[in-house]
């Protein structure tokens, strides 16, 4: 990416240190409501996390593809590239600590972030650059209003479908069908195969913020904010028919996480690209080094899980030994374990970026 724009990189980094706190709290029994996930309908700041990467994620497409030919050299690189992600995401999924150092089969998880994260990019990226913005939005409107009708008109089994969590769920059906015990949980799997679809539609939204940002348009944070704030118009509207969900990744939910990712990325571009205000530098050099940080957080994280001290885990050992004081609520150690390994990765990143270490998946 020869043209930087500084407000992508931070927006970037961000996600990914916010992706990093919540998924490594002291204790799971023990976490502010904020940092949990909404149970089935609805969604809380953590929601917003993972859909605000993948929202970036399609930003970052046009940067990178702007000026890119529709050739072999091209579709090789995008395919390597997904391949690398999606790999990563298997080997955290199978992983163990005993010898062969991987899980029974049948316990191995297929689906996954880094897995959907590879999916999605690949999809955005093959579409961002054989296709003009006309097309891309009406493949953008076809796969959420597609979703939305797929999971509500189809019956599953011969019984009605349902958006809660049942067998008749067709997201959560077909999960079960095609990967069996490969799921998340024995019934259905956040980052599943129907829901790829709207997840896609995700990174196309952000493809139109990337092409808004290198245009020539005057105030494209005044555009940035407008769009974000009609996205969660038509999201939570959206949201009365078809319920705001993760899970299932619903189209409303689609709607209100990008509107949210414009509103804030309206405000870092704002402050970083148009006042030139200097802040948040770290989180670009986090950015800078983004699936990295992520993927050695999240297998740090399992393998401290896995190590056994006694008769807990490291993991276990660490929070109860340094963090659980007795002058200090639980949830407040739990949070302060976590804000604690968000340091140390931003520590890590700042010695990557000085030493000019950027590892590209």
């Amino acid at each position: 990416m020869k043209e930087r724009i500084l407000s992508v990189d931070i927006f970037r980094g961000l996600t990914i240190a916010l992706m990093v706190l919540v998924n490594t709290p002291g204790t799971w029994s023990n976490v502010y409501a904020p940092f949990l996930h909404a149970s089935w309908h609805g969604y809380t700041p953590t929601d917003l996390v993972f859909p605000f990467f993948l929202f970036i994620v399609g930003t970052s497409i046009v940067f990178a593809y702007k000026n890119k030919k529709t050739n072999s050299g091209t579709y090789k690189k995008i395919t390597i590239r997904t391949l690398k992600l999606i790999g990563l995401g298997l080997f955290l999924g199978a992983f163990t600590l005993s010898f062969p150092f991987l899980k029974d089969f049948a316990d191995i998880r297929f689906p996954g972030v880094l897995q959907r994260i590879g999916v999605v990019f690949f999809f955005a990226a093959i579409l961002f650059i054989n296709c003009n913005w006309k097309v891309l939005i009406g493949i953008c409107a076809t796969f959420l209003l597609g979703y939305w009708a797929l999971m509500t008109l189809i019956p599953v089994s011969g019984v009605a479908s349902t958006l809660e969590r049942a067998p008749n769920n067709l997201a959560n059906y077909l999960d079960v069908m095609v990967f069996g015990t490969h799921n998340y949980k024995a019934d259905y799997d956040p980052e599943g195969l129907l829901s790829t679809l709207p997840s896609i539609a995700t990174s196309l939204l952000g493809i139109f913020t990337g092409l808004i940002l290198v245009s020539k348009r005057q105030k494209k944070e005044v555009l940035l904010a407008a769009l974000g704030v009609i996205f969660l118009i038509v999201g939570h509207l959206w949201d009365l028919a078809f319920p705001i969900n993760k899970a299932l990744w619903t189209s409303s939910f689609v709607m209100v996480t990008a509107g949210w990712a414009n509103i804030v990325l309206a405000l870092i571009y704002f402050l970083t690209d148009v006042k030139g205000i200097q802040f948040g530098s770290i989180f670009k050099k986090v950015g800078a080094n983004a699936i990295t940080i992520y993927f050695l957080s999240s297998f740090i994280s399992k393998l401290m899980g896995m190590i056994k001290v006694g008769e807990t885990s490291l993991h276990g050992w660490l929070f109860n030994t340094v963090y659980v004081q007795g002058f200090m609520p639980i949830k407040m150690s739990s949070l302060l374990y976590g804000l604690s390994v968000v340091a140390f990765y931003l520590f890590l990143a700042q010695i990557l970026y000085k030493r000019k270490i950027f590892i590209k998946v």
